[in-house]
């Protein structure tokens, strides 16, 4: 999976793999301003709430495609127990909540507080390319242990 990102969207580029096992036939496009909450998990198998509708579910080992919970939708992506990323959205049209294993979860959050292009880019480049902050000039105290 690769995590695309321009000025208004998210795109999640599924594998034939893992368009095989989501039941997905498309890549999955979630608008920027719909994304409220990024959160890196170790274990995304704690917030898989509902049964596959459809999806491909081996207990421990995958779980992809579209749960269904009481008053939820969610696409899930999870591959054993790696390291994953929970995106909260609200007013999509489709889902409430994504659930991904990957290991660019911490550039995914770095990506969105950027200003990106118009063009989709991968958010590993995106971080990786992005300026670096230039200091105020102001310091924080060193703070350093008294002998004894």
């Amino acid at each position: 999976m690769t995590l695309l990102l321009d000025q208004t969207q998210l795109e999640i580029v599924l594998s034939p793999i893992e368009r095989a096992a989501s039941f997905h036939r498309e890549n999955i496009r979630i608008a920027r301003d719909t994304i409220t909450k990024v959160q890196l998990t170790d274990d995304a198998w704690t917030w898989l709430r509902g049964v596959p509708n459809p999806g491909t579910h081996i207990p421990g080992v995958v779980a992809a495609g579209t749960w269904k919970a009481a008053g939820s939708v969610e696409f899930v992506l999870i591959r054993r127990r790696r390291p994953s990323v929970v995106i909260d959205l609200r007013g999509d049209d489709e889902y409430r909540r994504l659930i991904l294993t990957t290991s660019h979860g911490l550039a995914l959050t770095q990506a969105l507080r950027l200003d990106v292009s118009a063009e989709p880019a991968d958010v590993e480049e995106i971080v990786a390319t992005a300026p670096t902050p230039v200091s105020t000039g102001r310091r924080r105290p060193v703070i350093r242990p008294r002998p004894a």
